[in-house]
């Protein structure tokens, strides 16, 4: 199992977008300035209405298929 670690911050306004279906996924750059793309349910317990903000751990099988974000 692989290990990602980014900070997020996303709007009400921009996760509202997500909520919708117009946006798909989210693309966010690690800790270690790596670029990683998920699906954007996967936050879909983390929305406050402030929306998303925090340090998130990403854990993705060798496949490369997620497997789940954890708030740090």
């Amino acid at each position: 199992m692989n290990e990602l670690v980014v900070d997020l911050h996303i709007s009400a306004e921009q996760y509202l977008r997500l909520y919708r279906g117009e946006v798909e996924s989210v693309v966010a750059r690690t800790l270690d300035g790596r670029r990683v793309r998920f699906p954007a349910g996967a936050l879909r317990g983390f929305v406050t209405r402030e929306g998303i903000s925090g340090r998130f751990r990403i854990r993705y099988g060798a496949d490369g298929k997620l497997i789940d974000v954890q708030r740090v």
